[in-house]
């Protein structure tokens, strides 16, 4: 009914998810909309057919996202469905410091911001990162000295070019 009434009303908003209290006696309509929607009208319609209170209330997209739910890119459900319980800030800097590709397709999550992940994981990889040495230091090894060429956080492990010659790659007690 909700959605018949929208689109009769020609209303810019899109229905995501309504519930009802369980005493019957307020429905809650949550929506998603690029801009300020008058509902007035509405409400008006919904309280005469379902005859109980209407309360309308705009989300945003990630709060869409949540609940809604569905899979991440990672294939497990989303961070923001399945555990989180508030939303925090995510920057660029998190996937850089990641080692992800900036390309937008593969760092934003269905809402189509950057992905929450990003945020939750970013504490962990600054802890593991302090424990290797940085890109372009020079370190001396068993195989001999040599240039920090990559890391791999999440294994520990750096590839280091040698002096004389070649590539190694060694783990972080090793050094």
């Amino acid at each position: 009914f909700c959605l018949r009434k929208i689109r009769e009303r020609g209303l810019n908003m899109k229905l995501v998810k309504t519930e009802v209290l369980l005493d019957r006696s307020k429905a809650l309509f949550y929506f998603t909309s690029e801009k300020r929607v008058d509902f007035r009208e509405l409400v008006r319609d919904l309280a005469a057919e379902f005859r109980m209170r209407i309360e309308m209330r705009q989300i945003g997209v990630r709060d869409e996202a949540k609940m809604v739910c569905g899979l991440g890119s990672c294939g497990r459900e989303l961070c923001c469905a399945k555990f989180m319980n508030r939303f925090e800030l995510v920057s660029v800097k998190m996937a850089k410091e990641q080692n992800l590709a900036l390309n937008p397709t593969k760092i934003s999550g269905i809402c189509g911001r950057l992905m929450c992940c990003l945020a939750y994981e970013y504490p962990t990889y600054l802890e593991l990162k302090r424990d290797l040495p940085k890109v372009g230091k020079h370190i001396t090894t068993r195989s001999g000295k040599g240039k920090v060429i990559r890391q791999n956080v999440l294994s520990q492990t750096v590839t280091v070019e040698l002096e004389e010659g070649g590539e190694i790659t060694i783990h972080a007690s090793e050094i």
